[in-house]
């Protein structure tokens, strides 16, 4: 399968996830869903018939909210073959619930406290340098998340204890909860701003399949961690959707289900 495919069907299994069980988040899982097909089709050294491998590289996903993208792409690389994703999903007592939850394969942290993740990581990548472990460790944020200041003294962190082991994504669609991210509490010049923290930067379109890959494996030989700006487009892929903050909160009814899905069928077409 093709990283566009994977994209397409992570899309397809969001909106289905969203609709069925009347959830929201649609916007950002959208956002990312690109990112995570790269990711998951041959940057991350994963196994999914042996998820808790100890040589495996580490994601921690910490924008928990877009959980349906996480899930989906999971699903699709066979981390839940024995599991009914699409039914349980929200489920009382399932352990798909509406924020990410590492009771599931595949999942290293529970997430959606925005802010935590990229903490975690950093101790996670300082252990691995310190015992010599190969593995490299992932971290996806949002954008709206780099308000909390928990997230700034992970960024000072990582460079001064060299760990040029982790890579951190930054979904950059400039929409959070609330409105723009220009207007909410404006990010830019972000580059600058992680340069300035001595991270290697990569600024990328993050729906573009070649460059994010193209990112993933520029090597830099400097002993500092990376960052990849992913510009991206909330709600990406279904026309209606696009760069529209309704869809940070609303659920797809019938009709914006069967109008979404005609969109993404003729992605595939």
């Amino acid at each position: 399968m093709n990283t566009a495919i994977l994209a397409n069907n992570i899309r397809k299994s969001v909106l289905e996830l969203c609709h069925k069980k009347k959830a929201s988040h649609i916007g950002g899982a959208y956002s990312v869903a690109d990112v995570l097909a790269v990711l998951y089709d041959g940057v991350m050294n994963v196994r999914s018939d042996n998820p808790e491998w100890s040589d495996r590289d580490r994601l921690f996903y910490s924008k928990g909210h877009a959980c349906t993208a996480l899930y989906a792409v999971l699903n699709e690389k066979g981390f839940f073959k024995d599991l009914d994703l699409f039914n349980d999903y929200t489920s009382n007592g399932s352990f798909f619930t509406s924020h990410v939850n590492h009771k599931l394969p595949g999942v290293e942290l529970s997430t959606g406290s925005l802010g935590h993740a990229l903490g975690v990581a950093c101790g996670v990548a300082l252990a691995a340098k310190r015992q010599n472990k190969g593995y490299h460790i992932y971290t996806i944020v949002s954008d709206g998340e780099l308000d909390e200041g928990s997230n700034w003294e992970a960024i000072l962190f990582a460079p001064h204890n060299k760990l040029d082991n982790m890579t951190l994504v930054v979904d950059y669609n400039k929409i959070q909860s609330f409105g723009r991210i220009e207007d909410v509490l404006a990010l830019d010049p972000l580059k600058d701003k992680f340069a300035a923290f001595h991270w290697n930067v990569i600024e990328v379109d993050g729906h573009d399949h070649q460059a994010i890959k193209d990112a993933f494996g520029t090597n830099f030989d400097n002993k500092k961690p990376k960052v990849i700006i992913a510009h991206t487009v909330k709600g990406k892929g279904v026309s209606f959707m696009e760069n529209e903050l309704l869809w940070h909160y609303r659920s797809p009814s019938d009709d914006d289900y069967v109008k979404a899905l005609a969109e993404l069928e003729m992605n595939n077409a």
